[in-house]
């Protein structure tokens, strides 16, 4: 695959006693999302740009969503997940786009960005980190469990949904059939969870418990709802 992006149409480990991390109003840092696929010739740049310049950054949280749409051309990602192809293709209809594609970065969950084209995702970053919601959020892991407490500066029009997402730091694959035959790729911050754990109106402070167990790190996102723009972000190592 030789263009520069491809589309397609829219169709139990106990860890130490406790780990925290808080994102106050005014420190909230960027999720990055990269929609990426082994079987796409167009994505090893991107994955390294990702994997070098963002990955590792305290003001973003970086996180690759495998996407299963090129399976067909010769090579299964196993690390897809249809639902990360689905979350995509929401994000489009939002926009009103008429397709999706890869590799793509979506940040803060409203920029657009071909994922591998470093000026313009700088700029959208750029842009993005000098916006503010108002919200506090922490996350706490003792053992199994895991707190998240939400609160804010003043009312906050909701609702927002709350997610969790698990990730593997570093994985690498021998690519050996499709667009990337012969090549052994290093692939980071793979999206193994990404669910939804509750929602919150915005308006007073909130506290969730969930069960986590293993110890891949944690992401906590909060997201206005149906695809909107993602308004605070923790992370957990």
């Amino acid at each position: 695959m030789a263009a520069l992006h491809r589309w397609i149409g829219i169709a139990a480990v106990s860890l130490a006693p406790a780990l925290a991390s808080l994102a106050t109003a005014g420190e909230q840092p960027v999720v990055v999302e990269l929609y990426t696929s082994q079987g796409c010739s167009s994505c090893p740049p991107a994955d390294a740009y990702f994997a070098k310049e963002l990955i590792g950054r305290e003001d973003i949280i970086a996180l690759a969503l495998h996407v299963d749409y090129w399976d067909y051309i010769g090579w299964k990602d196993d690390f897809a997940d249809p639902a990360y192809a689905k979350r995509q293709r929401n994000y489009a209809r939002v926009a009103q786009k008429r397709s999706v594609y890869t590799p793509q970065m979506i940040i803060g969950g409203v920029a657009h960005v071909v994922g591998n084209r470093p000026s313009e995702v700088r700029r959208h970053l750029a842009a993005h980190e000098s916006q503010g919601a108002g919200i506090d959020l922490a996350v706490t892991r003792n053992g199994n469990r895991l707190s998240i407490k939400l609160d804010a500066d003043q009312a906050q029009d909701g609702p927002m949904t709350i997610q969790l997402v698990r990730y593997s730091p570093q994985e690498t694959r021998d690519i050996k059939r499709g667009e990337n035959a012969g090549r052994t790729l290093d692939y980071h911050n793979i999206v193994t969870r990404w669910e939804t754990v509750g929602e919150w109106n915005g308006r007073r402070s909130k506290s969730f418990t969930e069960r986590v167990n293993g110890d891949e790190p944690i992401v906590v996102i909060v997201q206005r709802k149906n695809f909107g723009p993602i308004v605070a972000a923790a992370e957990l190592k």
